[in-house]
């Protein structure tokens, strides 16, 4: 019969191991939520017309600016083929952790990790074809200097597509809701991103209205001159 002889190798190996699978166990049922969720939010957030709108073609070089996990960072690596790039930004680490995952168990090697600053989204400068903000640029606190990056970052004639939401019965203003939950009023926004030299080219005021909700998601098309 196997006798530890050296009880604290044991407790070692508990000590480390146990919290690694705890760890382990907890990844894997959140990606199992991820593409839960995902499946659903497919049924409303209109992703065919949202990637529509940033007119890419195979091989392009795509910005997925607030990317979280990968929801439309993994539909864009298939728009742009094995000869285009998606460089999928974040400032949050666990975010971009499991979009790094899912990366690899789908093969989107296209796919491009960048782990950017409030300020700075660390993308390289005149390379980009077409750049994605959706539901993220509520968060740009203050937005100015994300907008002069993303256009630095851009190509003459360069798309910019700006998804997000406000609330139903909102008027002129920006918010911040109870709880921390956020919104962007598209005027405001369309007007930021002129003045930060965008060309605006469609704007949807109503571009996901569901009646039962209490928020109202509309979409900038913009381009750099």
């Amino acid at each position: 019969m196997w006798t530890v002889k050296r009880p604290w190798i044991a407790a070692l190996v508990l000590l480390v191991g146990m919290p690694l699978l705890f760890v382990v166990y907890e990844g894997i049922q959140t990606l199992r939520i991820l593409t839960v969720v995902e499946r659903e939010r497919d049924r409303w957030q209109r992703p065919a017309d949202v990637l529509a709108a940033l007119a890419i073609t195979d091989g392009a070089t795509v910005v997925d600016l607030g990317a979280g996990a990968g929801y439309f960072a993994l539909k864009l690596s298939l728009l742009v083929s094995a000869r285009g790039a998606v460089l999928a930004e974040d400032v949050r680490f666990e975010s971009l952790a499991f979009l790094w995952i899912r990366r690899f168990f789908r093969g989107a090697r296209n796919v491009r990790v960048i782990l950017g600053t409030p300020n700075d989204p660390h993308l390289p400068a005149g390379a980009v074809d077409a750049v994605l903000i959706a539901n993220t640029y509520h968060e740009l606190s203050p937005p100015g200097p994300l907008l002069d990056a993303v256009f630095e970052a851009m190509k003459p004639g360069a798309r910019l597509v700006i998804v997000d939401r406000t609330e139903r019965d909102s008027t002129v203003r920006s918010a911040v809701r109870d709880g921390g939950h956020h919104e962007a009023q598209l005027a405001v926004v369309d007007d930021e991103a002129r003045r930060h030299g965008f060309e605006t080219l469609a704007r949807d005021e109503s571009f996901i209205d569901r009646p039962n909700d209490d928020e109202i998601w509309w979409m900038i098309v913009a381009r750099k001159p």
